[in-house]
């Protein structure tokens, strides 16, 4: 039986073990942290539970799949309930709006509360669709660095179709042009955020992600986000896969230009073939002593700073997921990306797992995941500019919902871009690698093979199709497929 090593248990390196256990190789995963997840992560502290990483699910069809694979069922393990409302947005002049999943209902909605004509509405998602009907084989799905991926009709007919990819504007400028109102466009410029990039800059390509959410739809397991994480670990385990937690990779071994394995603590782990789900800076650095310049890459994501209140009271304006709009977006998204600081007025994101799962909070109670974006670490004044934002945060949080926040908070953790580094070893903080802020993006990521190295593999959110839970899963099938069974 041949053997496979995956350095790294993020949900990238989850589905890549488990798929490579379907294809009966015997798999070892190495996991520097004692527990599976990488971002996807949970915090327990004085009876309130906390994601920390994604929170909100779609194409959960990905997760099933890997169930599937190895023979079993997902709703055995796992309850994944379609959401009604995706996310409640407030704008700072006091208007509050429902995204409804439903497309003909939340059209509605925007043109009742925002006057926006539901028609528009209907339009842009019906384009998303088809641009996702269309483009996402090619662009999520395989391999983008292979030529066999594009000797075939339906690749070919992808790229030729300019008008429906739609590259060469950004993706405010196509929102602009689509809705008539600044509020309306600002829901939809916000998708860009999905992989982290700037929605005045990244094509107008992203608005695939909208069709998503409002058309194939968002969805949240029972337990939390990070249940998935756990269950995806234990179903590689019921099918043979070896876990070494807190346990570093030191380096790989070759020879005659292929893998034969790795060194990890004080073993030496032999190997057909390694996945690597670190990111690939990181990687490049420490295992192939490839020194990336920061000028010489596509530019890194943002990443977040967050804030886990526990708060001792329950708010009766917000939702699940809640948006509070900042009042100049593209000011907003300058300030993070030329500046690498955080606007004074931020767009404050704001998910309250409790809602849905009372277990996560002691009764009478939430907790509140409390994040805005933020920009990658370059040695920025990380203390002053986390207390200076708590403070912006709190304010707006006050004004927009109406109720006292200081007083109600009685526990408290954070993350900044450095600790994101330090805990995930993601380049800089930045959560989803490189960002989508130009046209050639999607041809940048890092492929998901090694170029020098036989039997070396990438997956993950740093490397092709990007980050999320949706793309690692299938950076992990791309993966797969490349790699014949046993």
């Amino acid at each position: 039986m041949k053997k496979a090593v995956v350095i790294g248990a993020g949900i990238g390196g989850l589905a890549s073990a488990i798929r490579m256990a379907a294809k009966n190789y015997e798999v070892t995963v190495i996991e520097q942290e004692a527990y599976p997840g990488g971002k996807m992560s949970e915090i327990r502290t004085e009876d309130f539970r906390f994601d920390t990483g994604p929170s909100l699910l779609t194409l959960p069809h990905l997760v099933e799949e890997l169930f599937t694979l190895v023979g079993e069922k997902a709703e055995d393990y796992l309850t994944i309930r379609k959401l009604d409302e995706s996310c409640r947005y407030f704008y700072p002049e006091g208007k509050k709006v429902h995204a409804w999943t439903s497309p003909e209902k939340f059209s509605s909605e925007l043109e009742s509360k925002l006057g926006e004509p539901k028609e528009n509405t209907l339009r842009y998602l019906k384009k998303a669709k088809r641009l996702y009907h269309f483009t996402a084989d090619l662009f999520l799905f395989s391999s983008l660095h292979r030529m066999k991926t594009f000797r075939n009709r339906k690749a070919f007919g992808t790229l030729m179709r300019p008008g429906l990819l739609d590259p060469f504007r950004s993706l405010h400028q196509a929102n602009r042009k689509s809705f008539q109102t600044k509020e309306v466009q600002q829901i939809f410029d916000r998708y860009a955020t999905y992989n982290g990039s700037d929605p005045f800059r990244a094509p107008a390509t992203l608005k695939i992600i909208s069709h998503l959410e409002h058309n194939t739809g968002a969805f949240f397991p029972s337990g939390g986000m990070y249940k998935i994480a756990s269950e995806l670990h234990r179903l590689a385990a019921r099918h043979g896969v070896t876990f070494r937690f807190n346990t570093r990779v030191n380096s790989l071994t070759t020879a005659d230009g292929k893998v034969t394995g790795v060194e990890a603590g004080n073993m030496h782990v032999p190997a057909d073939i390694v996945i690597s789900d670190v990111d690939i800076h990181h990687f490049k650095r420490q295992f192939l002593n490839q020194e990336v310049r920061r000028r010489e890459q596509p530019e890194l994501s943002s990443s977040a700073l967050i804030f886990f209140w526990g708060m001792n009271t329950n708010s009766k304006e917000t939702g699940l997921h809640n948006i509070l709009f900042s009042t100049n977006y593209m000011e907003e998204f300058r300030m993070l990306f030329s500046q690498s600081a955080i606007s004074d007025d931020p767009t404050i994101y704001l998910y309250i797992s409790s809602k849905m799962e009372a277990n996560d909070a002691p009764p009478g109670k939430e907790n509140w995941f409390v994040m805005v974006n933020a920009p990658a670490d370059n040695g920025q004044n990380w203390d002053n500019l986390v207390e200076r934002t708590r403070r912006h945060i709190i304010a707006k949080l006050e004004s927009q919902l109406d109720m006292q926040i200081e007083k109600h908070i009685v526990v408290e953790k954070r993350l900044t871009p450095r600790d994101i580094e330090h805990r995930t070893s993601s380049e800089a903080g930045a959560l989803y690698g490189s960002s989508s802020n130009n046209i050639f993006s999607a041809f940048m990521r890092h492929p998901n093979f090694s170029k020098q190295l036989k039997g070396l593999y990438f997956t993950g959110g740093s490397v092709h199709p990007g980050g999320g839970i949706p793309l690692c899963l299938a950076s992990a099938k791309i993966v797969s497929d490349m790699i014949p069974k046993e």
